[in-house]
């Protein structure tokens, strides 16, 4: 996929996204099909493995890939799209003479896989003459054979288009009858069926599944030609068909927002949204300067993504990846010195273990077992993120497991993990934060956001707002955006929820790379207060 085509991937909002151009369209019964068993699976491996041996690679793995998708588009009364998509393959990646080398073929055969490893052997080798340093691994002991699966109770794929697509039309009809003009909503599934080996004795099966349910309610003043949207909260989950049953779902109440934690009600939130975007189309618009803000989890974890995850990437401090948005403000010497990077409240983790988020795995795309590590304590900046070759740039000894492949063909490299706030430890609620507040703005859900190329100086809007004065929530407001930098926005949190409060926010398509990479990742916290920060009126004016 081309930087074009990503940005109008990632760059849309909720319920408008393009369907991203993977894999082959394929009829709805192969999506449940088994290609190759492990018996088949396991012989390709050791073709690749045995032959790279044989060839003096000091090191080899290899990941047989399938990659399922489904996507199902409906606007109003009229289901717009089904797609159905496989890419299925094999990616080789070798060490030899000291460097990198990776091929990748379709050909799911003993012979493709051989040559295959013979064409990755022969890039190492010409590479080598242009490598200024060797690669250094850090050691990762070999696992044997395992399997791990992401926990579900219902296979989506399992699930009849028919009956998705009457769940999405039912959730569109829901939200016109309560006053919306238009309505898009859509469903997205992912299944990575996926098979690692290396040379270091490791033989691993992975099946991981995704699921995110966006849609987009729009409501119209007929008089005016005004219109005002408010997208669904449903956050893209680690998790099956079950996060879509509404009778088994938590709630977390603000006045008059709902938000949704292990299972989430589609068509409740679409009513709400209905109600909620034609109230904003008479909010008044919100006077800038200075507010303590009170940010639920659905819009803060984009914050946390921007001026925290990508930040503190290992490839970004080093000046190694630049794309979308650049590098990284934080260098090894701040890492070193463990820089203020927000106040003694703030405990930033790295985490791939979390059930339910995007980010969960069993073992990372170099075979690495997962964990979960501090990126900051109490404040200060302690760790970055790091996988084989970069650990002993921290001086480290072990990876950190954060390394990740979008497709077969695709090489794997350093991915954010899950990046997390921790909640705060005394019985805290939102509403209890609210009572506290003077003068401030509750923001709920994610909006337009810019940032600087070095992830420091940053804008960030919502979706809803809601003004609080003297400790009471008074009315909706509108165009609404804090400016701040990294440092001084972190270090202006006070308060934060406790773990009752906790919950994901996530994307689907975290873009990095040249060639670009999409990858899935959630970032979870509680509602938290920021004080004293910079809002900006973002209504446009003309004449």
């Amino acid at each position: 996929m081309d930087r074009r085509k990503f940005i109008q991937l990632g760059g849309v909002g909720f319920g408008t996204l393009l369907l991203p151009p993977f894999g082959f369209a394929v009829s709805e019964s192969r999506l449940s099909e088994q290609i190759l068993d492990q018996k088949a699976k396991k012989h390709l491996a050791d073709v690749a493995l045995n032959t790279a041996r044989k060839l003096g690679a000091s090191y080899c793995d290899i990941r047989i890939g399938r990659y399922l998708q489904q996507f199902i588009r409906t606007r109003d009364e009229n289901v717009q799209g089904v797609t159905n998509t496989e890419s299925f393959g094999i990616g080789v990646r070798v060490i030899a003479k000291d460097t990198w080398g990776f091929a990748a073929t379709d050909q799911l055969t003993a012979d493709g896989v051989m040559q295959a490893t013979q064409t990755a052997i022969a890039i190492a080798k010409a590479n080598s003459q242009f490598q200024q340093a060797p690669v250094r691994l850090a050691p990762s002991k070999g696992v044997g054979e395992v399997s791990w699966q992401t926990p579900i109770e219902i296979n989506p794929l399992d699930v009849a288009v028919k009956d998705k697509a009457a769940m999405l039309l039912d959730v569109n009809q829901a939200a016109l009858k309560q006053g919306a003009a238009f309505v898009n909503s859509t469903l997205f599934i992912v299944n990575e069926q996926k098979y690692f080996a290396s040379t270091d004795g490791s033989y691993i099966d992975q099946n991981v599944f995704r699921i995110w349910p966006p849609f987009t309610v729009t409501a119209v003043d007929k008089k005016t030609g005004k219109f005002r949207s408010r997208a669904g909260f449903g956050t893209p989950v680690g998790m099956g068909y079950e996060y879509l049953r509404p009778d088994e779902k938590e709630k977390t109440k603000v006045g008059s927002m709902v938000f949704y934690g292990r299972a989430y009600d589609m068509k409740e939130d679409a009513i709400l949204a209905a109600e909620q975007a034609r109230e904003k189309l008479t909010a008044p618009s919100v006077k800038p300067g200075k507010y303590d803000l009170v940010l639920e989890p659905n819009h803060l974890g984009l914050t946390i993504h921007e001026s925290i995850g990508h930040p503190t990437e290992l490839d970004r401090v080093l000046g190694y990846e630049a794309n979308y948005a650049g590098t990284s403000f934080v260098d090894l010497e701040k890492v070193k010195q463990k820089i203020q990077y927000g106040s003694e409240i703030v405990n930033v983790f790295a985490d791939k273990t979390q059930e339910t988020s995007l980010g969960a795995v069993g073992f990372d795309d170099e075979g690495v077992k997962t964990k979960r590590w501090d990126i900051i304590k109490d404040g200060k900046l302690v760790n970055l993120q790091a996988i084989r070759d970069q650990a002993h740039m921290l001086g480290e000894k072990s990876s950190h497991g954060c390394c990740y492949a979008d497709s077969w063909s695709s090489v794997q490299f350093q991915r954010m993990p899950n990046i997390s706030l921790s909640p705060g430890k005394e019985a805290y609620s939102a509403m209890d934060m609210i009572k506290d507040v003077d003068n401030g703005i509750f923001i709920a859900g994610r909006g337009s956001y810019s940032i600087d190329q070095q992830r420091y100086n940053f804008q960030f809007g919502g979706t809803m707002f809601y003004e609080i004065k003297k400790g009471k929530i008074t009315r909706m407001i509108e165009d609404v955006a804090y400016q701040a930098n990294t440092l001084e926005f972190w270090n202006s949190a006070v308060k934060i929820c406790d773990a009752s409060d906790y919950r994901f926010m996530g994307t689907f398509f975290d873009g990095k790379g040249q060639p670009s990479q999409v990858s899935a990742v959630s970032h979870g916290s509680s509602t938290t207060r920021f004080n004293g920060v910079t809002v900006i009126n973002t209504a446009r004016k003309i004449g």
